[in-house]
């Protein structure tokens, strides 16, 4: 089985998802090809199959022109399992992602939560607080893949205190309205918390 998948121009993590996700439709050993525009998304790829257990090699076709061929073994080469989340919980504590240019951390953090709703294993709970509340709310550019992640059984929790702040109360549109102790509580219980 033979498959190209086209990512040219798309920024991350779109390529991985989708490389992923074309890697799942494989029912028998075969050679996915994934077309891309830089070196990050190589880079990004090889990880990929790495983490997969397969075989990756990649190609320089030109200019902004790079093939990547990972090796997909269907039988005794599945992935290995990914570690088991159960309570894991995820904080995001501003609505940018690491510290420098903000237009440049919204992009990150925008990615991000794209990126969890890909992932093998969700995390058990997401908390915001600070400006981290207004991804929950109306006007974030995250609102669709929070509310899947909650479809899909994320629990979403918001700092009341932090809506106030921020005027934010009334325009909640994902989650629910949570407070310190809840998330001090939910913390101090966690097996893993995530900070992005």
């Amino acid at each position: 089985m033979e498959k190209t998948i086209d990512c040219m121009g798309q920024a991350c993590p779109l390529p991985v998802v989708n490389a992923k996700k074309a890697m799942e439709t494989f029912t028998e050993d075969g050679q996915l090809t994934v077309l891309v525009d830089n070196e990050t998304a190589v880079n990004n790829l090889k990880k990929l199959a790495a983490s997969s257990g397969f075989a990756a090699a990649d190609e320089k076709r030109g200019e902004g022109a790079y093939a990547v061929a990972i090796d997909v073994k269907v039988q005794g080469g599945d992935a290995p399992a990914a570690a088991g989340t159960k309570g894991a919980v995820v904080v995001i504590s501003a609505n940018t992602m690491g510290s420098g240019e903000e237009q440049l951390g919204k992009t990150l953090m925008k990615a991000f939560i794209f990126a969890l709703t890909n992932v093998s294993a969700l995390p058990e709970h997401i908390i915001f607080y600070n400006s981290g509340a207004y991804l929950a709310c109306e006007g974030s550019d995250s609102l669709e893949d929070l509310k899947n992640l909650e479809k899909a059984g994320v629990k979403i929790s918001v700092c009341g205190t932090c809506l106030n702040y921020y005027s934010l109360t009334d325009k909640l549109q994902v989650g629910s309205v949570s407070n310190m102790y809840d998330i001090a509580e939910t913390l101090t219980s966690a097996r893993l918390i995530i900070r992005p």
